[in-house]
């Protein structure tokens, strides 16, 4: 019964009760390795375990509280970490089979950061490779299934997190975004997410790492997990640094329309309708299309492309004579290639939407005029946006919705891609189910600076309508 408690328990909970004496952190880090034993065969979301480190790691947490010594906010709390991040004495593949052997011999700056406020690391969670989809399958260590719908897809490239999160396999965790990373995965999976805005917290650390200051602008870390409350100390950790405080009544609330030209479900146009009868009771709400909307997702794909992809490639090839071309179609031929197709594709996509270099300084200076403005636009407003046209779909057909070559990404990424484009930070937060029974969430984006905001509309949503529910 206690061990249940616990799993439910979200890691604001778990850190309260470990001070409070209530539990003990040995107790806590026990139960999440039990059920995570019960749960990951099915979903196959932790790929590397530090189960008896971290039952160390809690005796060490126990014995500080013995003293009267709390580490930090964090103090003997288990949390999981994607695979993509530095953990000390753990392997970041980013599910490359040329990188299974290479252990980090230092954590990433987010890491130590989580360490330092008394977080106790679990294990590491699936990605695709190189983090380069939206769905999480490697050649390394498979796929990583949805825990409401095993047939369906986790998202990715946090889907490990986001499917471990669901079964509540960890009090709390973190995954990165550079194009829905967090958000679909929290989506898909009926779990809380939170995107930070550009520059907000550190990147080093990650696999691949991002050099180009265009991917720079659209990349971040951030947490994942049960609450909102949870979001809002994590991102405190994460940045080292307190929130402005910005009550919700200063904020106008535009909900993007269910009428735009780009795929929507008619239940995902019913949620957004839910809310906005919800929030006009107290709220200045309208419905409305942003700025620079409808450019979004080609700026977000030409980024992605500049100089195709090289870095990435050269990665994923490391040591393998085949290029690109020859991986993909002996793949297509014999399931037999070292690098899963569904990078190879990508790569390739990336090669044929490679932006000209003059191209890149027009991105560049519609970046500089639309941040300018947007800075102005966002300054008491909040957006809603949805994070994808439906709920989780089968293994398969998101990677083929926005990898393909007619350009459909187009159609399924503006969503997701104006926060990455314009630098925003992002709450995603389950609000209902579709009608196959998977999680529907809505995302809510604002400037950076406006994150107290987000917090508090996310909590008020996550009361009022689905919020985070455990899977099994």
């Amino acid at each position: 019964m206690k061990e249940r408690m616990i799993i439910d328990m979200d890691a604001t909970a778990i850190a309260s009760a470990i001070q409070n004496r209530e539990i003990k952190s040995s107790e806590a880090v026990t139960a999440y390795i039990k059920h995570i034993s019960e749960v990951n065969p099915t979903i196959n979301a932790m790929v590397e375990d530090r189960f008896e480190k971290a039952l160390e790691d809690a005796n060490e947490m126990d014995a500080m509280m013995e003293r009267n010594e709390v580490k930090g906010p964090l103090h003997g709390v288990p949390i999981s970490i994607k695979e993509s991040l530095h953990v000390t004495e753990m392997k970041t593949t980013a599910g490359l089979e040329h990188r299974q052997d290479l252990i980090s011999k230092e954590d990433a700056e987010v890491v130590t950061r989580l360490k330092n406020a008394g977080a106790i690391i679990l294990g590491k969670t699936n990605t695709p490779a190189l983090c380069f989809c939206q769905e999480t399958e490697n050649k390394l260590y498979g796929r990583t299934n949805n825990p409401w719908d095993v047939s369906r897809t986790a998202g990715g490239s946090s889907g490990g997190e986001g499917a471990l999160l669901a079964v509540g396999g960890a009090a709390a965790g973190i995954g990165s975004d550079i194009g829905g990373s967090i958000r679909f995965p929290s989506h898909f999976n009926g779990v809380i997410g939170f995107k930070p805005g550009m520059n907000q917290v550190s990147i080093s650390g990650h696999i691949p790492q991002v050099v180009h200051p265009l991917q720079k602008r659209m990349m971040t870390i951030g947490p994942m997990g049960k609450s909102v409350q949870d979001m809002k100390l994590l991102y405190q950790i994460l940045t080292g640094s307190s929130l402005d405080s910005k009550p919700l009544h200063r904020f106008r609330i535009e909900i993007l329309p269910g009428s735009t030209d780009y795929p929507l479900s008619q239940k995902t146009k019913e949620i957004l309708d839910q809310l906005e009868i919800f929030l006009e009771k107290t709220y200045s709400t309208k419905r409305a299309v942003p700025p620079y909307f409808k450019n979004s997702s080609l700026i977000w794909q030409e980024i992605m492309s500049i100089e195709g992809s090289k870095l990435i490639e050269l990665e994923a090839y490391n040591n393998d004579r085949s290029n690109v071309y020859t991986s993909f179609f002996k793949e297509k031929l014999t399931q037999r290639t070292k690098v899963h197709p569904y990078l190879s594709w990508a790569i390739m996509g990336s090669k044929m939407f490679r932006p000209s270099l003059k191209r890149v300084r027009e991105i560049e200076e519609s970046l500089e005029q639309g941040d300018e403005l947007l800075a102005t636009y966002l300054k008491n407003r909040l957006l809603i946006f949805p994070v994808y046209h439906s709920g989780a779909l089968p293994h398969g057909q998101v990677f083929k919705e926005i990898f393909s070559i007619r350009k459909t990404f187009l159609h399924f990424m503006p969503y997701v891609a104006y926060a990455n484009v314009w630098g925003l930070p992002a709450l995603t937060v389950p609000i209902g189910v579709d009608e196959n029974n998977m999680p529907v969430s809505v995302q809510i984006m604002s400037a950076t600076g406006n994150e107290d905001a987000l917090f508090r509309i996310g909590r008020l949503l996550e009361k009022k309508f689905r919020g985070y529910v455990r899977s099994t």
